[in-house]
C-alpha cells in the first residue's frame, strides 16, 4: 500500500507566503507520495475537520505549510497517533521547525520532506501536555507571555523584530510577582519575572530561552528569571538571542518531568498560543509525536 499524505495549507502564514507557494509545494510532494490531499483552511475548526476527514481514509503523513500556529494545530492532531508530521516553514517564527533542524527555506524543506518519505525516515519526539492540549516548543508565563500578547497586536515590524519591540515596550510596565515553581524534585517560592518551560530551546522567532532543552530526553528545561532592577534586566536582554542570559545571577535553570506553576496572576502561552493562565500543571510525555526526518 502506498503513502497517503495530506498538505495542510494556512494561506495567511508569513503574510501570504504560504498561499503563494502552495502549488509548488504540492507538486513537489506529489512526486513522493501515492495520494496527496490538499487541506486549505482559514480557521482552526476547518483545519481540524479536514485533518479528521483525511485520517478516516488512512492518512500516513501530515505536511504543514505554515508557521508555528499551524504547526501547533498539527501537533494537536498528530500527537499519540501513527501519523507522521512534516514541516514546511512559511511563518514569521518557525520555532518548531528550527528545533527539528528543518530547512528554513520552504522549497528546500519540502524537498527534504519528500526524501524522508521515500526513505522511510521517521523519529520520535517528546511533547508537553497541559490540560487536554499539547505543545512542542516552549510554555511561558509572566513577562514573556505578556510580551507575546503585545507582539500579537503589533502589525510592524514583521518577523523576530516585532518580538524585540514588544520586549522593550513591556519592560516599561511589567512588574515581578510571587510565583511557586513545583517540580517532582524541588519547590521554589520566589519573586520572579518569568518562567519558561522548554521542550525545545526556542520561542519568539529564534530566542533560545531554554538553550539546553532537547525534545528527546523525557525532560523539560526550565528557565526562571528572578526579580532584578531594570538596569540589570537590560543587561540580560542582549544575551537572549545567544542563550547567554542563563549565565546571569538572576536566572536559574531546572530540569523536570512535571511542573506546576502557581501563585502569580500571570498569563501563559504554549507554542505562542494562549492558555487559561496560572495555576497550571505541565508534564513531559516522551515519544508522543512522530516526525519525518
Amino acid at each position: 500500500m502506498g503513502v497517503h499524505a495530506a498538505l495542510a495549507v494556512h494561506p495567511d502564514s508569513g503574510r501570504g507566503t504560504a498561499a503563494r507557494i502552495a502549488g509548488t509545494v504540492a507538486n513537489r510532494l506529489r512526486a513522493g507520495v501515492d495520494r496527496l490531499d490538499l487541506l486549505v483552511a482559514r480557521d482552526v475548526e476547518e483545519s481540524r475537520a479536514l485533518m479528521r476527514d483525511s485520517h478516516a481514509e488512512g492518512l500516513d503523513v501530515l505536511v504543514v505549510l505554515g508557521g508555528d500556529g499551524a504547526a501547533h494545530q498539527a501537533v494537536q492532531f498528530c500527537a499519540g497517533t501513527g501519523v507522521a508530521l512534516g514541516l514546511v516553514p512559511s511563518g514569521t517564527g518557525n520555532d518548531l521547525a528550527r528545533a527539528l533542524g528543518v530547512e528554513q527555506d520552504p522549497l528546500a524543506a519540502v524537498d527534504a520532506v519528500v526524501a524522508a518519505i521515500r526513505e522511510g525516515r521517521r523519529r520520535r519526539m517528546d511533547l508537553g501536555r497541559v490540560g487536554d492540549g499539547w505543545f512542542g516548543t516552549v510554555l511561558c508565563s509572566g513577562f514573556d507571555a505578556a510580551v507575546t500578547e503585545r507582539a500579537n497586536t503589533l502589525r510592524w515590524p514583521s518577523g523576530p523584530r516585532r518580538y524585540d519591540l514588544a520586549v522593550l515596550a513591556e519592560l516599561a510596565s511589567f512588574r515581578p510577582a510571587e510565583v511557586v515553581v513545583h517540580t517532582e524534585r524541588e519547590r521554589l517560592e520566589l519573586t520572579a519575572l518569568l518562567v519558561a518551560v522548554g521542550n525545545t530551546s526556542w520561542y519568539g522567532g529564534g530566542i533560545p530561552i531554554c538553550p539546553a532543552a532537547s525534545p528527546r530526553d523525557g525532560l523539560f528545561d526550565l528557565t526562571v528569571v528572578g526579580s532584578a532592577p531594570k538596569r540589570e534586566l537590560l543587561r540580560v536582554l542582549p544575551g537572549l538571542r545567544s542563550g547567554r542570559h542563563v549565565e546571569h545571577p538572576a536566572v536559574r535553570t531546572l530540569r523536570a518531568r512535571q511542573v506546576t506553576l502557581s501563585g502569580a496572576d500571570w498569563p501563559a502561552y504554549a507554542d505562542g498560543e494562549p492558555l487559561a493562565g496560572l495555576p497550571l500543571t505541565v508534564r513531559c510525555v516522551p515519544d508522543a509525536l512522530t516526525v519525518l526526518g
